[in-house]
């Protein structure tokens, strides 16, 4: 018992005890929150970057300098602090602050970890923080692409041979029409396979063409795959086939796209890495 104990009060006079401690309960609170506010797709998204910031940081866990200064634990305590208060008034736009605050929140500890100075040691960390959701709030608040793919989509169509008008992001078709709002145009897909191609890049070593195609591909597909989805609708509305459309919609179907956009994605991240190193294949001689 004296053993155990002795150990403990050890643990706690370390500085990483309690950064791991502080981690630890700001990711809770924030996957709380963005449960809360009926984000469950993003809640799964902030699991797997969580678990891959944990990775890098435990790599190398040893050669981080953790030392900071006043000024720095001012601004990084000031920083976890405000995130937290602003998060007990739910304000109406929480949605967009359940996406910003992991970033601010990790540049907060990161300020508390290691100072001004060595806040460059997890430029990794907080660039796979940056890309869980700040994109989609910053490319949502300056540009709707919903015309843009209702143009994709009716251009699908029209090429497998449908009679297909458009409208602005009004996909007709004899018979019935779906419009295409924000929340349908595909930006979602496409920065959550962004923030994965940013995982990717950062647990993984990649010669740089392929770091420039890597994101352009994981934009691509988010795209396309959502817009042979609203192509669907679109047939489906015409046919006024309404129980087919609402599982493509918002039931069943719409997972199993976003499941096929990762799968399709994760296919060509296994390809890369294979190309890049070849030599990994299993020998086949002893």
């Amino acid at each position: 018992m004296h053993h155990f104990s002795g150990i403990s009060q050890k643990s706690i006079q370390q500085p990483e005890f309690w950064l791991m401690g502080l981690s630890g309960c700001l990711a809770a609170i924030l996957l709380t929150l963005t449960w809360r506010v009926d984000e469950s797709d993003h809640v799964g998204m902030m699991l797997l970057f969580y678990m891959a910031i944990a990775s890098l940081i435990q790599d190398r866990c040893g050669q981080l300098c953790l030392k900071s200064n006043l000024g720095a634990t001012l601004l990084g305590g000031g920083l976890v602090g405000w995130m937290l208060a602003y998060s007990l008034s739910m304000p109406e736009q929480f949605n967009h602050f359940v996406r910003v605050a992991p970033f601010i929140a990790g540049v907060g500890l990161a300020l508390l970890a290691a100072g001004f100075s060595g806040l460059r040691q997890f430029w990794r960390e907080l660039t796979i923080l940056f890309f869980l959701g700040i994109p989609r709030v910053l490319i949502a608040s300056a540009v709707d692409i919903s015309p843009l793919t209702a143009k994709f989509s009716a251009f699908l169509l029209w090429y497998t041979g449908f009679d297909v008008t458009r409208d602005t992001v009004f996909v007709r078709l004899p018979g019935g029409a779906v419009q295409v709002y924000e929340g349908c145009s595909g930006l979602e897909a496409m920065t959550y396979l962004l923030g994965l191609a940013v995982v990717f890049m950062m647990m993984f070593p990649l010669s740089r063409p392929k770091k420039i195609l890597t994101p352009i591909v994981a934009i691509a597909l988010g795209f396309v795959v959502n817009a042979i989805r609203v192509a669907l609708m679109a047939v489906l509305a015409a046919a006024n086939n309404k129980p087919a459309f609402d599982y493509w919609h918002e039931g069943t179907g719409s997972l199993i796209f976003a499941i096929a956009s990762v799968i399709l994605f994760g296919a060509f991240c296994l390809l890369l890495l294979r190309r890049e190193r070849p030599d990994t294949s299993l020998p086949t001689q002893f």
